[in-house]
């Protein structure tokens, strides 16, 4: 991948961004041979089926945000990719409870000088600050990241989700018992997929049983 692929989304890397998340990608792949990081059978298209769909998400986000929370990172996408593209240096907090991928996401943190904080703590018993940007790609089905969002997001808040080509049915059935704004931004890298990009989130009032 090159630089002229991020101008694609908006994003101008420079040279070193370049460098380090060449250096991302190979830790990656290194350690996706011993904790699954990443599906082996993505490894050959990393750069797009993983960097860059990480970059989009960051593309898409507001902008002046000073508080960015990633749920369930694993890997660190897209919070690793969203670090290392943020020239301002704000702060971007990993939360993961599988200990290894942790191990991994601190690596990468001091390997790379990142201002990320890690939190090895499943979502419910963590203790984190408003969130002005949540993220989250492949962690659970929307009602539940909405559940997650309704505590974790400021008020002018957005949530940014990557879903894949089933993504209606899954804003449908979170309609049931949630109110929000949403926006659909196709995706650059997967044909049918999409990031939601949802805020005001509310949920339903009960209706009074008759």
């Amino acid at each position: 991948m090159n630089r002229d692929q991020f101008l694609d989304l908006g994003i101008d890397v420079s040279r070193e961004t370049m460098e380090r998340l060449d250096h991302l990608t190979a830790l990656i792949l290194k350690w996706t041979k011993s904790i699954n990081l990443i599906a082996p059978n993505t490894a050959d298209d990393i750069w797009t089926r993983h960097i860059k769909d990480s970059a989009q998400v960051y593309a898409v986000a507001p902008k002046g945000w000073n508080n960015w929370i990633d749920l369930g990172s694993g890997g660190g996408l897209p919070g690793l990719v969203v670090a290392l593209l943020d020239s301002n240096g704000q702060n971007v907090t990993l939360v993961e409870s599988d200990k290894r991928k942790c191990l991994f996401l601190n690596t990468a943190r001091r390997e790379l000088s990142l201002n990320v904080s890690v939190v090895n703590k499943r979502i419910e018993a963590a203790d984190l600050a408003k969130a002005d940007i949540l993220s989250a790609r492949a962690l659970a089905p929307l009602p539940k990241l909405l559940e997650y969002a309704n505590g974790l997001l400021s008020d002018d808040g957005v949530a940014l989700f990557s879903k894949g080509e089933r993504f209606q049915q899954e804003v449908d059935d979170a309609r049931i018992h949630w109110t929000f704004d949403l926006t659909e931004q196709p995706s650059w890298t997967n044909a049918g997929s999409s990031i939601l990009k949802i805020s005001r989130i509310q949920r339903r009032e009960p209706k009074p049983q008759h």
